[in-house]
C-alpha cells in the first residue's frame, strides 16, 4: 500500500500534462459500453446475455424448457463470457520517439505515452488485465493499475530506435505496439512471429511527425538521430525528399503487410493531429482482434 501511495503524486503529475486526452477518454467511456468489450459473447459464466433458437447439435440440457414452453421452437439461453481478457502494451521508448519538428507540438513519446495510457483506462474499466511488456507492470485488473502504468510510461530507453519487448506475453491474449517503428523492421517480423505462435493478435499504432511524413529540409543540412549514433550532412537535402518520401511508404506498406499476415491491424497517426482518433482506432482494433 505503500508503494502505491508514493507512486499517486508521480502518476498524478503526469496526469495533470494529459488533460485533453484524459477527458475525451472519460467521455469515450461514458458513450461505449464498456462492460462489453472482450466480453460480450457466448460462453462460460454466470450472466444472462441472450436467448436464441436452438440448433442441429445443440444437446438437449442446453435448451431453456421454461422458455421454449411459451413458444412453437426450442430457446437456449447464453451466458455471457466472463474471463478476462489480457491486453499487453509496448510503448517505444527509446530515443527516437522524443523527436518533434515543431517546438510548439509535442514529441511522438507523448502522444504514444497518451494513448496507452488512455486505452489502459478504458480497458481496465470495461474488466479487463492490462500490463506493460517486462517487469515493471505486469497485466492486472482494477482501478489502481492505471497509477503502475502512469509511473511505468514515464521512462525513457537509451537506445536510439526500440525494438519490441514481449516478456510477459500470455497465450491467447492481445498486444499493443506503440512506436514510430523507424527501426530494424525484422525485429517487428519477429516479435509477430513469436505472438502469432502464441495465438496472441494486437494492432501496431506507428506514430510520427508531421515533418518525418513532409520532409521539410531543404539546402544544407545535418540529420542526425535523437541518440547522436548516426548522421548525415547534406548540402542539398531537397534532393533527398523523393527518395525519402518513397522508402518511408514502403516502411509503411510492409507494416501493414506483416499485421495482415499475422492477423493484427495496422494504423499511422501523425503527432499533428488530435489524439482522440488514434484511441479509438486502438479500441476499435482491439475489438476487432476479439
Amino acid at each position: 500500500m505503500s508503494d502505491i501511495l508514493a507512486l499517486r503524486p508521480r502518476a498524478e503529475a503526469l496526469g495533470q500534462a494529459l488533460p485533453p486526452l484524459l477527458a475525451s477518454a472519460e467521455h469515450l467511456a461514458a458513450t461505449v459500453i464498456l462492460g462489453e468489450h472482450g466480453r460480450r459473447r457466448a460462453g462460460m459464466g454466470d450472466e444472462f446475455w441472450q436467448y436464441r433458437p436452438a440448433h442441429e447439435g445443440d444437446s438437449a440440457r442446453m435448451i431453456d424448457w421454461r422458455r421454449s414452453a411459451r413458444s412453437d421452437s426450442h430457446f437456449v439461453r447464453e451466458r455471457e463470457w466472463q474471463a478476462a481478457q489480457t491486453v499487453l502494451f509496448w510503448v517505444d521508448g527509446s530515443r527516437s520517439m522524443s523527436f518533434s519538428g515543431d517546438r510548439a507540438r509535442e514529441p511522438k513519446s507523448d502522444r504514444a505515452r497518451l494513448v496507452a495510457l488512455a486505452l489502459a483506462v478504458l480497458l481496465l474499466r470495461g474488466g479487463e488485465r492490462v500490463g506493460l511488456a517486462g517487469e515493471i507492470a505486469r497485466p492486472r485488473s482494477g482501478r489502481s493499475q492505471i497509477l503502475r502504468l502512469a509511473d511505468a510510461l514515464a521512462g525513457e530507453g537509451a537506445s536510439d530506435y526500440g525494438r519490441p519487448d514481449l516478456a510477459g506475453l500470455v497465450a491467447h491474449g492481445r498486444m499493443v505496439f506503440i512506436s514510430d517503428f523507424l527501426g530494424d523492421l525484422e525485429a517487428i517480423e519477429r516479435a509477430l512471429e513469436r505472438a502469432a505462435d502464441r495465438d496472441v493478435r494486437g494492432a501496431l499504432l506507428q506514430v510520427l511527425d508531421p515533418a518525418e511524413e513532409a520532409f521539410p529540409f531543404d539546402g544544407r543540412t545535418i540529420f542526425e538521430s535523437m541518440g547522436g549514433s548516426l548522421r548525415h550532412e547534406t548540402l542539398r537535402a531537397g534532393d533527398l525528399r523523393t527518395r525519402y518520401l518513397e522508402r518511408l511508404a514502403q516502411r509503411k506498406d510492409r507494416l501493414a503487410t506483416l499485421a495482415r499476415a499475422s492477423g493484427w491491424h495496422y494504423h499511422c497517426h501523425h503527432t499533428g493531429q488530435g489524439a482522440l482518433p488514434a484511441l479509438l482506432w486502438l479500441y476499435r482494433a482491439l475489438e476487432r482482434t476479439s
